[in-house]
Order: C-alpha cells, then structure tokens, then sequence
C-alpha cells in the first residue's frame, strides 16, 4: 500500500498524457454548444492551452434548465424515497474516491492549486460533503402541529425545484459540492454553471454522478462566461432557486436579477477581508504567528475567508510579524505538479495584475512593503507572486478595505482589546474572523463582538461538515453546509386535512 499517493506520483508525465473532454455535460451526457462555440481553457500553472472546450450561450443553459426542468417535474428523483437518493451520493462519493487522482489533476492544471492541496484538501472535501448529505438525506422529518378533533396539520419540508449554482474557481469542488449535495440530497435538481477559469473539474464530477446512478437532468454543468450565461440563469422563470458563491459586485447583480424576473431565492456567500488578532497572551506565539502566514498564502490568497488582516498587539507585534517574515519564504511559489509545493500561481494574468494594482495603489498612499510584492517566474508563463507582507497602512487605504484575493497580507498594530475589536469590524465585510488568546473571557467577548459568520479561537479555517458556513453584511448571507443548508433547498408545505 502507498502511504503517500501524491509523493509517489510523477504528476507532470500525467498531465502530459492526460486526456480532457471538451463537451458541457447536459442531460446525463456530454454535448457541444448548440452553436458550436467554444473557449480554450489554458493552465495556470503555464498558460498552454489545455482544451478548447464547448462554451454555454443562453441557448445552451435554457437547454439545461429545461432537461433539469423535466427531471423535477416528471422524473424520479423527486419522488425516490430519500434514503435511496442518500445511497446514491454514498456511491457518488466512493467513485470520487476511485477518480480522485485524475480529477485533483485536472484542479491543479486549471488553476494552480498545488496538487497536494488538490489531492488531500479539495477532493476529501468534495467526498466527505457527498457523504455528509448522502447520510442526511432521510434524517429530516415534519410536524404534526395541534389541532382540534377531527382535523389534521401537517408541515412539511418540499424539494424547492430546480436550483442554478454559480461557483468560483478558487475551489472549484468544494464550494460547488456544498452546493450541490444539499440540493440533490433535497429532490431537487441542479444545472451547475462552472467559473470561466476552472471549468473541467467540475465536467468531470458531473460524469462521475452519472456513473454512480444521478437520472439524466438531474445533475447538468455548463461552462460559459458569467456575464451572459450566468446572468442568464438569474433571469431565467425556471430556475426556482438560485446559490451563488463570488464578488459582492456579481451578488448584487443575481438580487436585481431575481427582482427582475420571478422573485426565485437567491442566497450569495459573498467577498471577505478577515481579520487575525493576535493577542500577547497567545497560547503560542510561533503557533500563532505560523497559522496567520497559512491563512494568507495558503491557495495563493485566492480564500473569500483568506486571514488578509493581521491585527496584532503592539506589544508582540515586531515578534510575530519576524515570524511571518521568515515563514513567508517558505511559501515562495513553484510548479503546482510538484508534490512539495505549498503555493502556486494565481489563476490567470488578469489576477495577477489585478493583484499587483491593489498593491501599487496601496503603496502610493503610504504603505510600505516588509517583505515580497514582486512577480517571479515569469519565464514559466504563469502568474506567480511572491508572498507579500505590508505594513503601515491607514485604515482607509485600499490594502486595507478592498479584497485583494492574493498572497497580500497587511498588518495592523493596536494596543488594547477595544482597539483591536474595533479595528477588526472596521471593514464592509463580515465573513469571518480569528483571534489567539489564553484568557476565556477575552476569547468570549472578543468573539461574540465580532460581526462574522465564522469566528476561529486559537486557530485558523477550522470546521467540518456539521458546521454552517457563510457571512453577515457584504458577506452575503445563506449558509453552505450542515444540515441548515438544506433549508435553502427546500420549501414549507402546510397540509391541513378535516376528516370528520
């Protein structure tokens, strides 16, 4: 038995002879674009082209919505006793498990993830969200509610339709998996529109769904530019629900968009620009110093609850900010393929620059670079930046309020905890936050003072499926995971019944 599957694999020699569909996948098999059009996907890792792979126009994902449209309405799933749908994700996840080399692959060739974050971090999430709910799926009952005699209430719980799913790239399976698994676990059916720059994994799961029992229509992905074949999905009168995960730019765009046409639910897990406190009574400071560089560098900054803000106590600060210094080199990036690269490339030249702008603007209003902020690797064709840290900024500069999305992390200095609260609410966004502490008291009112969905205490990102996830002001709200998710993929039904 190999104890270390990645380590043991030469990943390049099977990129070099990886072979990638080109078609979307509607109605349980794979088509091209109704017109013929199509998009080269290229790699982050090189820029080379990977495949020219069919494109979604809006004819395409009305396409899409009818055939899951058809599956809701007339086809079995819906009706299927909910254990038999939770055996079927059971089994989707173990052909997951079968599959988990080739599709890790084809994450890290799309947009740079290190192959063992792909391997080990993204396909375990994807597989254990597909168990999850494939457990979940005949555990939630009704009510019987009081009544008089001779009359009977019932409240149940309604697969809501057909739900449209607008994923990012930066985790592509995850986050569409926490998507996806609730809706199907519900008797809902899902057309899953992919990010323009990951869209083969994702294909890729969809035949494996196939393959482990989902009818056809019941699972689609479409791949296809968001600004029409997304905003195509917001208005479309069929969807009845749709979950977005992205920008809070787009988010606002899906509300106008449901207002617009059938009032279908939107819920939106929207941007993030979190804040680290690192208190001096730290249980570990080196602990607490190495867990702020992981949530900044880890896949590249491109983290919605990516730990973007250091706020750290003045009387620590010059140790730990050493610390993260230090570690940062070791996150210099390399080649995803390899097995022991911790951080990649960017997903794309657009990011990059897009990146190196926040910086520059950031800088120009008097921040000031500690350590990285410069393009490496250039030569390779793709987009790598160094770990970067930035210090002095002012609570309005653009490093500080806007979500970079990179390997950025900036670093604010208080002396006390009102400062640090207050500085640490001091941001549009509410999607998580962490703070190290030894004192219960300061870990209790610091938390409970926080505006987020997700508070961490002496650690970072940590949680599992039975958990909530999602965010408060810009952040957007809904929630991915446990069971609260299958709320937004269900309706409440009242059955009154007078029998006598």
């Amino acid at each position: 038995m190999i104890s270390d599957p990645v380590g043991a694999t030469d990943w390049r020699q099977l990129a070099s002879n990886a072979t990638i569909s080109d078609g979307m996948f509607i109605g349980g098999e794979r088509r091209a674009a109704i017109d013929g059009s199509t998009r080269p996907v290229k790699s982050a890792r090189d820029g080379s082209r990977l495949i020219d792979l069919a494109w979604a126009q809006p004819a395409d994902a009305d396409a899409a919505v009818a055939t899951a449209r058809t599956a809701f309405d007339h086809g079995v799933w819906p009706r299927l006793h909910p254990r038999a749908r939770g055996e079927i994700l059971q089994h989707f996840a173990d052909l997951i498990e079968e599959h988990r080399k080739e599709i890790a692959l084809l994450i890290s060739l799309e947009m740079g993830k290190p192959i063992r974050d792909a391997y080990q971090i993204e396909l375990r999430a994807l597989i254990r969200c597909l168990r999850f709910y494939g457990e979940l799926a005949d555990k939630e009952s009704g009510e019987v509610t009081p009544t008089e005699e001779g009359e009977l209430s019932l409240v149940t719980r309604e697969p809501a339709g057909v739900v449209a799913a607008v994923v990012p790239w930066n985790f592509p399976l995850t986050l569409g998996g926490w998507k996806l698994a609730p809706a199907l676990a519900a008797g809902c059916t899902v057309v899953l529109k992919t990010a323009e720059q990951s869209p083969l994994s994702m294909q890729r799961v969809a035949e494996v769904g196939a393959m482990a029992g989902l009818p056809p229509g019941v699972f689609n992905v479409i791949s296809g530019d968001g600004q029409v074949v997304g905003r195509h999905l917001g208005e479309h009168p069929d969807v009845d629900v749709l979950t977005f995960t992205g920008s809070t730019e787009v988010g606002r765009h899906f509300m106008t968009y449901s207002a617009d046409s059938n009032l279908k639910r939107v819920y939106l897990e929207l941007g993030g620009k979190s804040p680290n406190i690192i208190f001096p009574d730290a249980p570990d400071l080196d602990a607490a110093a190495d867990a702020a560089a992981w949530a900044i560098y880890f896949n590249s900054g491109e983290m919605c609850t990516a730990g973007s803000r250091l706020v750290v106590h003045a009387e620590v600060a010059e140790k730990v900010l050493e610390r993260i210094v230090d570690t940062a080199a070791q996150w210099f990036p390399a080649d995803p393929l390899l097995p022991d690269t911790k951080m990649g490339p960017l997903v794309d030249e657009r990011s990059l620059q897009r990146v190196l702008g926040h910086l520059d603007r950031g800088l120009a209003e008097g921040a000031a670079l500690r350590a990285g902020g410069q393009r490496v690797l250039s030569e390779t064709g793709g987009a790598y930046l160094e770990p970067t840290v930035v210090t002095g900024a002012a609570p309005d500069n653009p490093i500080i309020r806007e979500e970079i999305f990179g390997p950025v992390l900036a670093v604010q200095v208080v002396r006390d905890e009102a400062e640090a609260v207050r500085i640490a609410g001091d941001t549009p966004y509410g999607l998580a936050a962490a703070l190290w502490t030894s004192d219960l008291g300061t870990a209790h009112r610091v938390s409970r003072a926080l505006r987020a969905g997700t508070v961490w205490v002496n650690c970072y990102e940590e949680g599992d499926m039975a958990v909530p996830f999602g965010g408060v002001k810009l952040s957007g709200f809904g929630r991915d995971k446990s069971r609260h998710a299958l709320e937004e993929y269900t309706y409440l039904k009242t059955t009154w019944i007078r029998y006598a």
